[in-house]
């Protein structure tokens, strides 16, 4: 949330340049003038440009305006959609069920809209056939049937390979 606009007698300044209720620009007047302005509208006065010289300040309903943008923000929270990361893991030496099977979970949590974290674990000697571990990694992600795209690609860690793969907006698969 943004740090609240200064209303009314809160206006510590001398000069300020006025929009009216209408959008219309009044220009520059004295700060006393433009609350006596608004208060004849019964509206307040609320600086919404400090930053510039003389300050901006706009003849509004406060009330109605903070009533307004506070559900424009709760609809744009309610559209925003829970997006969870949803990790999968993959042994070096997983069969083929068995990562067919997972891949079967994966593509659920990408249809319901979860981004997904595949890592391909390997394990003492195992790390030393990495490049192995790498196309293992690859022949798994083209086992999966839902469209998708990967954030980035495959990256090496301390513990083998992790790639992010997340839905495909347009419905391509681009691997």
């Amino acid at each position: 949330m943004q740090k609240p606009f200064r209303v009314n007698n809160q206006i510590r300044i001398l000069e300020v340049t006025v929009i009216d209720d209408q959008g219309k620009q009044l220009g520059k007047m004295r700060t006393f003038d433009a609350l006596q302005m608004a208060k004849e509208r019964g509206l307040d006065l609320v600086e919404v440009g400090p930053n510039v010289q003389p300050p901006i300040a706009k003849i509004m309903d406060y009330g109605k305006y903070i009533y307004q943008k506070e559900r424009q923000e709760k609809k744009a929270k309610n559209k925003q959609k829970d997006q969870e990361l949803k990790t999968v893991r993959v042994g070096f030496k997983t069969g083929n069920h068995d990562l067919n099977f997972k891949a079967s979970h994966v593509n659920e949590f990408l249809k319901e809209g979860h981004m997904v974290k595949i890592e391909l674990t390997l394990r003492g000697r195992e790390k030393a056939l990495s490049h192995i571990g790498r196309e293992k990694l690859d022949k798994f992600l083209k086992t999966i049937t839902e469209p998708h795209i990967m954030g980035d690609p495959p990256k090496r860690s301390p513990f083998g390979w992790i790639v992010v793969i997340r839905k495909d907006a347009k419905l391509k698969n681009q691997n």
